[in-house]
């Protein structure tokens, strides 16, 4: 087949195979049942697969179906240990975390903390007229403010409002006259100054 021909095929012939098996998600397949309807390409590879197909299903299934001792060994690869799926496995219970002071004036509640990724997700809590430090953010710091109003250098944040740091950017001055709680998602790593 030509590179000219190739361009011009239909994206959606490579999914008539899948869509014989019945191996599609409904979703595409739904999508697909549609499209067949005004695609005579995709129609003509759909009935060139049928044949395919229907000699499968004239196959016995003992054909089709592995041998058990396929299975023995691929249990023995697999270090021969079998799932028992009746006893379920035990998931802790969700606990709120609690609030955590950790500057005069400043309050954390650790929400998630990603160690692969350096990140952590916090709700962070300024009394009025406090300060947080200057710092250097070492990844991307993302803001939300939930209540209250918040300084970030020369940017006045009110409730809704977002704020981005890139990684490198420093904020001088952060500090809340009324006292706030935001949502911030930011590295542990960020450099105080």
């Amino acid at each position: 087949m030509s590179a000219d021909s190739e361009q011009g095929r239909c994206a959606h012939a490579e999914l008539m195979p899948l869509y014989v098996l019945r191996a599609l998600p409904p979703g595409e397949r739904r999508l697909l049942d549609g499209h067949l309807t005004g695609c005579s390409e995709c129609q003509r590879e759909l009935e060139s697969l049928r044949p395919v197909l229907e000699s499968w299903i004239a196959w016995p299934t003992d054909i089709l179906r592995p041998a058990d001792s396929l299975w023995e060994g691929l249990q023995e690869r697999i270090g021969g240990q079998a799932i028992d799926e009746s006893v379920p496995q035990e998931v802790p219970a969700w606990r709120e975390p609690d609030w955590e002071d950790v500057a005069p004036g400043i309050s954390c509640k650790l929400l998630a903390t990603d160690t692969e990724g350096d990140r952590v997700s916090m709700l962070v809590r300024l009394a009025p007229g406090t300060a947080y430090p200057p710092h250097r953010h070492a990844g991307v710091e993302e803001l939300f403010l939930l209540d209250g109003e918040l300084w970030i250098d020369d940017r006045k944040l009110y409730p809704g409002d977002y704020n981005r740091g890139e990684a490198g950017m420093s904020d001088d001055r952060v500090w809340s006259e009324t006292g706030c709680t935001c949502v911030l998602i930011t590295s542990p790593s960020d450099v105080i100054s």
